[in-house]
């Protein structure tokens, strides 16, 4: 008889083995000597962003796809799902909150000039959600060839918003100027009975802007609640500078339809 054989009887293949658990329970590893106590905490909660980044990756590719192809409803699911996943990222940072600013104090020396900064995936999601900065490339000298190549091919290709936009010239939009595309907005928010799956479409870009935002500001208090005003490891102003970027947009337009209905 072919085919998989559900049960231990089976026997082809362990959950360790399918989830490569000795190679992904190997990675955290301390720099301190002997390793301080919340250096694992500090370890695993930032392994764990980066493989969220990884699926939110792509999740927003795939609906980004979807909707330059012409798709309303699988774009919409995938963002809900992006949603769900940005909800823990922001609940996240109640965990790295247990350590007190003394515990980091004794490893956070070992961390420079490592820093969050440099986390190419969360450029990537950034760029690819339309918050594009290719002076990033220039101050970050420490990508690899992959990693510089990944970012550029971010920058390059359509975003998150090119494929709404073009989901509108896909329905008789026009949307070549500002002025145009806010009266395309201002038709689908005052008919959502005819355009209901772009309206809501955009209801869920919205949505994962503002989880971004809200992260960002969690982010914030968490890194002056552990550091006070110090620079970052990284070289960058720490708090200051995450301050600078909590009003930081990807759909600005969407939001300013709300002051024009």
């Amino acid at each position: 008889m072919s085919g998989p054989r559900f049960g231990e009887q089976g026997g082809l293949l362990t959950y360790g083995e399918y989830l490569h658990l000795t190679d992904l329970l190997g990675q955290q590893v301390p720099e301190s000597d002997p390793p301080a106590h919340d250096e694992l905490l500090f370890i695993t909660i930032h392994q764990v962003y980066e493989l969220w980044f990884k699926l939110l990756l792509a999740e927003l590719t795939d609906a980004r796809d979807r909707m330059l192809a012409g798709e309303v409803y699988l774009p919409r699911v995938r963002l809900t799902r992006c949603h769900a996943v940005e909800r823990v990222l922001i609940g996240q940072v109640d965990v790295i909150d247990t350590m007190t600013p003394q515990d980091f104090l004794v490893f956070r020396s070992k961390l420079a000039p490592a820093s969050g900064f440099q986390s190419v995936q969360f450029r990537e999601i950034e760029f690819l959600s339309g918050l594009r900065d290719p002076l990033y490339l220039q101050r970050f000298r420490g990508l690899t060839e992959v990693e510089r190549a990944r970012l550029q091919r971010r920058l390059a290709e359509p975003s998150l918003w090119d494929g709404y936009l073009s989901l509108l010239r896909h329905n008789g939009f026009r949307v070549d100027s500002p002025d145009v595309r806010f009266e395309a907005y201002r038709v689908i928010a005052g008919d959502r009975e005819r355009y209901g799956q772009l309206w809501d479409l955009a209801e869920a870009l919205v949505d994962h802007d503002q989880n971004w935002s809200l992260w960002r500001a969690r982010h914030v208090l968490m890194a002056e609640r552990q550091i006070g005003t110090k620079p970052g490891t990284g070289g960058s102003a720490g708090g200051a500078y995450l301050r600078s970027r909590i009003e930081l947009r990807f759909y600005p337009e969407l939001w300013e339809l709300r002051s024009r209905l």
